[in-house]
Formats: C-alpha cells, structure tokens, sequence
C-alpha cells in the first residue's frame, strides 16, 4: 500500500508541474502576475437615476388681498332686508341694490368674482370675524367705537338718517316724540344717534330726538318699519332711503320733516384678521376714488336714490 501511495503521489506531482509550466509559458508572464482583479463588493449600491427637477409650489398668501387675488373671490357681508341698499329675491335667487352694485364693482376692479355674505348686523360690527368674509360693503358708519376693531375704507356715500311715523299720525314734529315708542336697529348709528354716544370722526351734528323716547330694537330696519305701519311703534329711525322705499312699496307710513343727521359709509375690514388688510384697504380706498372720478358711484347713486349721495353735504 505504502509502494502505491509513493508512486502515485510522485505521478501526481509531475502532471501538476508540467500543467504549470504550460499554463507560464502560454501568458509569457509569471503566475504572481497573473492574479485576477478583485471583484466589486455585493453590497455596492445602484447609482439612483437621474429625477427631473420639480415645479417649485406657489408662496403662500401674506396679506389679504394676495389670498383674495390668488382665490378670484372678494367675500362681502351684506343685509338681505334692507332695500335699497340690499336685498335678495327669494324666486329668482338674484341680489339687487346700490350696496350690491359698488361691492361687484369693487370685486370687478380687483379682478375677482364676489360671494355673498349675511352675519347678523351686532356680529359684524363686534369684529373678530374669524375669516368667514373678506370686507363690509352694507352702509356702514364710521364711529369712533368701531374703528377699534374695524378698519375703514374713505366713505363711499353719505346718506341722510330720516324719521318716520305711522300714515295719518297726530305726531308733526321731532320734539313731540317725547315718551314715545320709537324703532331702529339694534346695535346702529342710528340707536347710538338716540341714545346720544354717537361720534362720527369729522363730522358735527346736533341731537333733536328728545332723549326720553322709548327704545324698541330690531335685528334689521325692515322687521321696524314693518311694525310701524302696524301701529306697533310710534315711530322708526332709519336712513331716508330706505324709508322712501317703504313708501314707494305701499307701506303706511310717512316722513318726519327733514334729516336729522348725516353719516359717512364706509366699506369695512377686521382688525383682527388672520391676513394683514393694510394693502386691501389701500387698494379698495384706489378702487373707490377712481369710482367716484369716473361718475360710476354718482351714476349708482341716481340709479337707486335719484340723488347723488355721493359728495359730503357742503362739498
């Protein structure tokens, strides 16, 4: 056994040599040299493929008037009950009045479409509207107590504050109202004006209504005019135009003698607004001038009044 290992082995080991000799000969290099390239490791991540740059995504909206620009849409508050100035047709699902007519062409000038508000008058003038509308454009005075929490715009008309009684009252004049039941809207000029806390900044006016009248409060001057020609009150403070509108639609009631007084309207923003209104306000301030420049808001004016509210009295 060991004979056959020994030769085996040696047979082995010549065959060996000469298979390297060859294999030297064959690469005319020696075998140190013949060593293969190390193998790149598995664990070599793919190269990722090349992604095409994204479109960067639009700034956000710092003030108000960018979010209203970028959105197409100027949303207004507005009185459905209080012709002429506002009103909304339940058949035809239409807004008419002069209040409609400069808030869409306020938003027209701006570029924008207009979405409608309706908050209760006491909410509105409170401030703190929480982004649920943009601007006022509902006859709005200027006083010194909402311009605390409201920022204004220049006055767009200047209306005159009127009184009314029940057709065929025995009541002629301001000064026999004394003790009597008199309507006006809650939370207005027009009960600050009775209750004498009015200030309007610029403006002089004197308090005629005699100071003893019974208040009666209504959520809107429709709802007060009503009653007035039910014989429920003896009385209603309102603007004129609107209580010449009652009396153009049959409602039986009259004037009392002149003005009482005349206020500044004004288009109105939040103070506390989640978006700064500064650049709005500017803005629509531009849009008004321009209105008045060109004749619109004295041509809405004859339209719904017949007479140019549009120029302070003594202007």
């Amino acid at each position: 056994m060991r004979t056959w290992k020994t030769v085996a082995t040696a047979s082995i080991l010549a065959v060996t040599a000469v298979f390297a000799v060859g294999c030297s000969s064959s690469s005319g290099s020696t075998a140190q040299s013949a060593a293969p390239a190390p193998a790149a490791p598995e664990s070599a991540a793919p190269a990722a493929p090349a992604t095409e740059p994204s479109e960067a995504a639009p700034a956000e909206p710092t003030t108000l008037l960018e979010r209203i620009q970028r959105d197409g849409v100027l949303r207004v508050s507005t009185d459905p009950a209080y012709p002429p100035q506002s009103s909304f047709d339940e058949a035809t699902g239409e807004w008419a009045g002069f209040d409609i007519d400069v808030a869409t062409e306020i938003a027209n000038r701006l570029g924008t479409t207009v979405q409608w508000e309706t908050p209760s008058w006491d909410v509105l003038t409170a401030g703190n509207w929480n982004d649920r509308w943009d601007v006022s454009v509902g006859s709005m005075t200027i006083t010194e107590e909402r311009d605390k929490v409201l920022q204004f715009t220049t006055p767009y008309y200047f209306t005159p504050a009127g009184v009314a009684v029940g057709a065929g009252s025995d009541v002629t004049s301001v000064d026999q109202l004394s003790g009597k039941k008199v309507g006006v809207c809650g939370a207005c000029t027009y009960e600050f004006y009775l209750n004498r806390t009015l200030k309007i900044p610029g403006f002089e006016f004197s308090f005629v209504v005699p100071e003893d009248v019974e208040l009666v409060t209504y959520d809107t001057d429709s709802t007060g005019i009503q009653d007035l020609a039910l014989g429920r009150i003896d009385a209603m403070v309102s603007s004129a135009p609107t209580l010449e509108e009652a009396i153009k639609k049959g409602k039986k009631i009259a004037l009392l003698g002149d003005a009482i007084f005349q206020e500044p309207l004004s288009v109105a923003t939040d103070r506390a607004s989640l978006l700064p209104v500064d650049t709005l306000v500017t803005e629509i301030n531009a849009v008004i001038e321009a209105m008045r420049a060109d004749g619109t808001l004295s041509d809405l004016s004859m339209k719904w009044y017949g007479t140019d509210f549009t120029k302070a009295a003594g202007s």
